[in-house]
């Protein structure tokens, strides 16, 4: 193997590399995307929208560039043609790959889900909230019927540290929610409860 790296020409050798390490670590992203692991610690894919430019994106990038030199070079292509071929079919990849992570956030975050329906209920912090809205943090909480754990910011001056019971005061356009810390929870609920009991009296 060694023997066999060490007679290839430079240009190969470059494009094996970046192949052999891109394929690796896409490998391992993909896996732990599709499987629930976090990889926002690579990448700062916080979905917000179609994301040409992102940590998935580039490593497709490499690994489909380093592949199709390859290919290109055993056709016997010139290194100009060799090096556009690669540099386009990796630019393809970016935005197959920017697309399909867009459509599936779009997926698991519409749904029949409205924003609209967690203003003032009352929640805890998952994550820290950074103070006047610095750093984005979770909070659960129930809506339409059920727990879920979603994105939350805070106008507070303080942080709102993990384990804070929150009420939701505004949802922003794309479903942030703003949240400020409450400390009344027990009677909040009690009378959301007795709402729901008249509801369903009247009905």
């Amino acid at each position: 193997m060694a023997e066999w790296f060490a007679s290839l020409e430079f240009l190969p050798k470059i494009y094996w590399i970046i192949a052999i390490i891109g394929s690796l670590i896409f490998c391992v992203v993909m896996l732990m995307a599709f499987i629930g692991g976090d990889t926002d610690d690579f990448d700062a894919d916080v979905e917000a929208g179609f994301q040409f430019i992102s940590f998935k994106n580039l490593v497709g990038f490499f690994t489909i560039f380093g592949w199709t030199g390859i290919a290109c070079i055993d056709a016997g292509l010139s290194t100009p043609i060799i090096l556009i071929t690669s540099v386009i079919s990796g630019l393809l990849m970016m935005v197959i790959m920017a697309a399909l992570f867009y459509f599936i956030s779009k997926l698991s975050d519409s749904g029949t889900l409205n924003y609209k329906n967690a203003l003032d209920a009352i929640g805890e912090v998952y994550l820290t909230i950074g103070a006047d809205r610095s750093r984005m943090g979770k909070v659960t909480l129930r809506v339409q019927g059920a727990m879920r754990e979603l994105d939350a910011l805070t106008d507070s001056l303080t942080p709102l540290k993990t384990g804070t019971i929150i009420k939701v005061v505004d949802v922003t356009s794309n479903g942030i929610l703003i949240v400020d810390q409450t400390r009344q929870p027990i009677e909040i609920s009690t009378k959301a409860i007795e709402t729901e009991k008249n509801n369903l009296l009247n009905n």
